[in-house]
């Protein structure tokens, strides 16, 4: 693949190298280290001059040191010549401050769209955006891609009773998610309306929707302290559902996570790769990190941006590889 070069972060350079692998390309050469009083230097080893350059970087861990590293690596390139910038954000940092939801809050997420355009990328990639209109907050392409056919494929082939389940929701705002694939499994859907007393803390929840005697997955993009989903699988045991699953795309896992999922009545936790959180938990008795969505959500849409050719977002033939 001629005139295409991918560069690694600091987040999650396994994610990058797998990326890389399955377009059968070497990651670019990169050097990031940071000064005595903390600051990012960022080195590119090689030339870009004329290059498709593709940088990828997930909002996870040190999450505003990667952030600067990404903005950096982006002007970089840029300022070497390089033809056209992607920034490749599998997980969309500061995506949950995507609203001005009282008196003084900022818009973070917007905030994060224009850095990223001043700074020189050309392109967006990115994964299950928390909210769909943060693709509004920029005036380059953004692609939001999901992870709903390796979702599918995960469902089909790991829980016997799929054509007995009811997919659901674990707030209003993912409803348009679980509703496409319970029409793709052609199942029953449900949601939860949640009430929060502040942010990571839910007050009380209710479930709109039967799964009396039902196999319960729950579908989310993201679980940061695993609260929400935790009190949605109990939920959902009182109300007569016979398994709980959880397939999340952005597994965060932070604060008490891992011991609330411990705690919870879970057949199992799904989740991609796309996060770093997930990656040292792999062995984990209830969580499972399933590269099908990194590698068909990520690889493929790089592979038809290059030599920009058109491509659906959602390609339905994925959920049958």
């Amino acid at each position: 693949m001629p005139n295409i070069k991918i560069f690694s972060g600091s987040s999650h350079q396994d994610l990058s190298q797998k990326i890389a692998d399955r377009l059968g390309l070497e990651l670019g050469k990169v050097v990031t280290k940071k000064f005595s009083n903390q600051e990012t230097c960022v080195e590119i080893g090689e030339s870009v001059r004329g290059e498709d350059v593709y940088i990828v970087q997930s909002g996870c861990g040190e999450i505003n040191d990667n952030l600067m590293e990404l903005l950096i690596m982006i002007n970089a390139c840029k300022i070497a010549s390089a033809s056209r910038v992607t920034a490749v954000i599998p997980c969309f940092p500061y995506a949950r401050q995507d609203k001005k939801d009282k008196s003084r809050a900022p818009i973070s997420a917007k905030l994060v769209a224009n850095m990223l355009s001043v700074a020189g990328a050309d392109h967006i990639i990115t994964m299950d955006l928390h909210a769909s209109q943060i693709q509004g907050f920029f005036d380059i392409p953004v692609d939001n891609l999901y992870a709903e056919p390796a979702v599918l494929k995960w469902i089909r082939e790991n829980i016997s009773e799929w054509r007995n389940c009811t997919i659901v929701s674990p707030d209003a705002g993912g409803a348009k998610r679980v509703t496409s694939i319970a029409d793709r499994l052609n199942v029953d859907f449900a949601l939860i309306h949640k009430e929060r007393k502040k942010a990571n803390e839910v007050d009380r929840m209710v479930l709109v929707g039967d799964v009396k005697d039902r196999v319960a997955i729950l579908v989310d993009d993201m679980a940061d302290t695993c609260g929400t989903i935790c009190h949605a699988a109990d939920k959902l045991l009182s109300a007569g559902a016979t398994r709980v699953y959880a397939i999340l795309t952005h597994g965060i896992f932070s604060g008490p996570a891992i011991s609330r999922i411990n705690n919870a009545c879970f057949e199992a936790v799904v989740c991609s790769k796309c996060f770093l959180g997930g990656r040292s938990l792999i062995h984990h008795h209830l969580l499972y990190c399933v590269a099908l969505i990194l590698l068909y959500t990520c690889s493929f849409p790089l592979a038809y941006l290059h030599p920009s050719r058109p491509f659906p977002g959602q390609i339905s033939s994925w959920a049958q590889m």
